[in-house]
């Protein structure tokens, strides 16, 4: 089970961080990930990192201003977003990648497991 925290509404500029907590420890081979869907569009991928090497990916619409980190001791996954934008408005999920190459990294159909989202409204 994956549970999101940390949405909310900021003002263009500003910054927020979510969090996600797994309910079992992510094993080595996994891959954890953001995904969002804004409103009226497609889920679309944000980034993810490599449980056990910390390697991080971005899409390119959110490079150099998310940072997606984890806390292996809390089995805890983290997003901070800075410089927040209108676009960037959309419900953000957190989701699992098992046994995830680097060739597939992000795919949404290879995901097992989704949390239930939280909202992040960002006004201009």
């Amino acid at each position: 089970q994956l549970v999101e925290s940390g949405g909310g509404l900021v003002q263009a500029g500003g910054s927020l961080r979510l969090s996600c907590i797994s309910s079992r420890r992510p094993s080595s081979s996994d891959a954890m990930a953001w995904f969002r869907q804004p409103p009226g569009k497609e889920r679309e991928f944000v980034a993810i990192i490599r449980w056990s090497s910390g390697h991080t990916y971005y899409a390119d619409s959110v490079k150099g201003r998310f940072t997606i980190s984890r806390d292996n001791s809390k089995n805890t996954l983290y997003l901070q977003m800075n410089s927040l934008k209108p676009e960037d408005t959309a419900v953000y999920y957190c989701a699992r990648q098992p046994r995830a190459i680097l060739s597939s990294l992000g795919r949404a159909d290879l995901i097992d497991r989704w949390g239930q989202g939280t909202q992040v409204t960002v006004s201009s």
